[in-house]
């Protein structure tokens, strides 16, 4: 673990009163360093505090916010909730599977993209929807997510 890592999570440790009661706030922190909780990290955290790594990957599995692998540049979450459901986006989903030819939870090879599917983005108005990064996106066909990741990626080609 790079001693950056190490001295960025110890400023972080000295936030909190007690890092234990705090396990929430301490990893939301940890997770904005990297944009996911690494396995070095939640053993630096155990060796700095004496929380036992199985108590940390308990609450850091446990909530839906917190990712345990890397993620991409532009994370892309398809929102799989009722309105978007009935409206395709099992078919929006496959798309971005498609498109990007990784499986979900996976990251492109180039590190740009990574996508998942969602419980709910809150954007049931314009259903089918995802977001990336704080971005969202509706009314989507397959049509139209080709062309919003082609775009991106013509971007990051500049």
């Amino acid at each position: 673990m790079a001693d950056l890592l190490k001295k960025e999570i110890d400023s972080i440790l000295k936030k909190y009163e007690n890092p234990e009661e705090s396990l929430i706030g301490v990893l939301q922190d940890v997770q904005t360093l990297d944009g996911y909780i690494s396995r070095n990290s939640v053993e630096y955290i155990t060796e700095k505090t004496g929380i036992p790594s199985s108590r940390i990957m308990g609450v850091a599995s446990f909530y839906a916010g917190f990712r345990l692998k890397p993620v991409g540049k532009y994370r892309i979450m398809v929102c799989m909730g009722t309105a978007c459901h009935v409206n395709g986006a099992e078919r929006i989903g496959d798309t971005v599977k498609r498109i990007l030819n990784i499986e979900e939870g996976d990251v492109t090879s180039d590190g740009l993209f990574s996508w998942e599917e969602v419980a709910c983005l809150g954007c049931c108005s314009i259903a089918p929807a995802m977001m990336i990064n704080d971005t969202a996106y509706g009314t989507l066909t397959p049509d139209k997510v080709q062309k919003i990741i082609d775009s991106i990626r013509e971007e990051e080609s500049k």
